[in-house]
């Protein structure tokens, strides 16, 4: 029996954050972990999709550079070694993880866990091997796993779910993607820049489905002018055959027989929560199969914690690692609470497009008295020397007081100007302390600032209306 004062089942961006806040503070810890460090994130999700994402860019520029006058010739993709590279991106991210761990004395576990009590765990190795645990708190931190359609279950082999995808074993001519979230238009996009012909099918009537309509639409627009084809408020009806699939869509209220020679299935995800004893010590669990949790990320056994994914949405790798600190920090003693005001999301598409607090939609349905400002990339200098025009940023404001409930962004970069948008919101900024920031210029921060001004319609390089 190996006792400790905190195991962390789960070493996935929160799992593996809070094993390093745990041997920070001086807990005796352990993270147990049945794969591999790192969890689906650092190994099969967020990292390696936005290496193939850089990459899939790089080798779509020369098409980009022939309207600047600069050429290129013979550009290939030698997938072997875009495979090595990609997995050389994680392992050494990996290997990072494994160092800080074993650095802040925190011990890493392999195997299976499942909870025998509220205070005791077993742990079955692949080699049979059985660990006993004791410990004074427990952390759930066992991620989620892709969902399914009846009909479009993976294959592996040409019926693909995300892990599936960034094998990159084959470009496929046409290639048909189910679902227009972030995962799957970021999948589109790799794709498409390799060769495929690309369709995405999105059950809901935008894409990015909850996120801002106008803002999405944007992104829309953008990506169909790169060649994806976007069918909205569609669905996948059949499919036969092995590859290549006939597979039946209906869109606009017809039924039409496809053809494609691959298929992603990027049509959500679920909870880690079954077969790991949730039930017998007592854990709760929502109608969805998520587990409850209090301010502090206590579950319904007081020294039981969840955070991450198994919290329910968004289920997105910052929020689950901001929530393995705090649970952490509340074991160790400190006053600490899970209470942000705003959580941002991102699709690294091109342009990307980030977002965080309400949309328009949200605070007209909440009744909100609102203002919105929006300045376009076509009116920026740093855009239009980059050759990329497509995009905008939004903000919307309280009318009465001006403070700043969402901000929205289709651009490049728009993944780390939305930390400025967060970060307004969490100190409750108001659109005029944005506007009156002094933004370097040029530079593609600069929508904000204007987007901003534009909310009292006094934006500089746009005719404010």
């Amino acid at each position: 029996m190996k006792e400790v004062q905190l195991a962390i089942i789960g070493s996935g961006p929160g799992g593996y954050v809070a094993g390093i806040r745990a041997g920070q503070l001086g807990l005796k810890a352990v993270v147990i972990e049945k794969e591999v460090l790192g969890g689906v994130c650092l190994n099969v999700g967020c990292i390696p999709t936005k290496a193939l994402l850089h990459a899939s860019h790089v080798y779509s520029a020369p098409d980009e550079a022939k309207r600047m006058g600069i050429r290129f010739a013979g550009v290939e993709v030698d997938l072997k070694k875009l495979n090595a590279w990609k997995k050389g991106v994680v392992k050494r991210l990996v290997s990072g993880v494994d160092f800080l761990l074993k650095n802040n004395g925190t011990e890493v576990i392999y195997g299976e866990a499942r909870l025998l009590g509220k205070n005791e765990i077993l742990v079955k190795g692949k080699d049979g091997e059985e660990i006993r645990i004791r410990a004074e708190n427990i952390i759930l931190a066992t991620g989620s796993r892709p969902s399914f359609i009846p009909g479009f279950e993976p294959d592996h082999e040409r019926i693909w779910d995300s892990t599936d995808a960034l094998e990159m074993k084959f470009i496929p001519d046409r290639f048909l993607v189910i679902g227009a979230g972030a995962v799957g238009l970021e999948f589109a996009s790799i794709y498409s820049r390799f060769g495929s012909r690309v369709t995405v099918v999105e059950i809901m009537d935008q894409i990015v489905p909850g996120s801002d309509t106008e803002s999405a639409r944007m992104l829309e627009r953008a990506l169909k002018k790169q060649g994806i084809e976007i069918l909205t408020s569609s669905r996948v009806l059949s499919r036969e055959g092995d590859g290549p699939f006939r597979v039946t869509i209906e869109s606009g209220g017809k039924q039409e027989v496809r053809e494609f020679d691959a298929i992603l299935v990027a049509t959500g995800r679920k909870p880690n929560t079954q077969g790991i004893g949730l039930e017998e010590v007592g854990v709760e669990l929502d109608e969805r199969g998520f587990v409850r949790v209090n301010e502090k990320l206590q579950t319904s056994v007081e020294n039981i914690y969840a955070i991450g994914d198994i919290t329910g949405p968004p289920l997105l790798a910052h929020k689950a690692s901001h929530q393995g600190i705090v649970a952490v920090e509340i074991i160790a003693g400190q006053e600490s609470a899970y209470d942000v005001r705003a959580i941002p999301a991102v699709v690294y598409t091109y342009p990307e497009f980030a977002m965080v607090g309400i949309t328009e939609e949200e605070a007209k349905e909440r009744g909100l008295n609102i203002r919105v400002g929006r300045f376009p990339l076509t009116a920026n200098g740093r855009a239009i020397g980059m050759n990329m025009t497509d995009g905008f940023a939004k903000i919307i404001a309280d009318a009465e007081t001006d403070e700043i409930l969402g901000v929205h962004i289709v651009a490049p970069e728009a993944s780390s100007m939305i930390a400025e948008g967060t970060l307004a919101i969490e100190m409750m900024a108001t659109a005029e302390d944005v506007g009156l920031t002094v933004h370097p210029h040029p530079t593609l921060s600069e929508i904000l600032m204007e987007a901003a001004e534009n909310v009292h319609r006094r934006a500089i390089h746009i005719l404010n209306k």
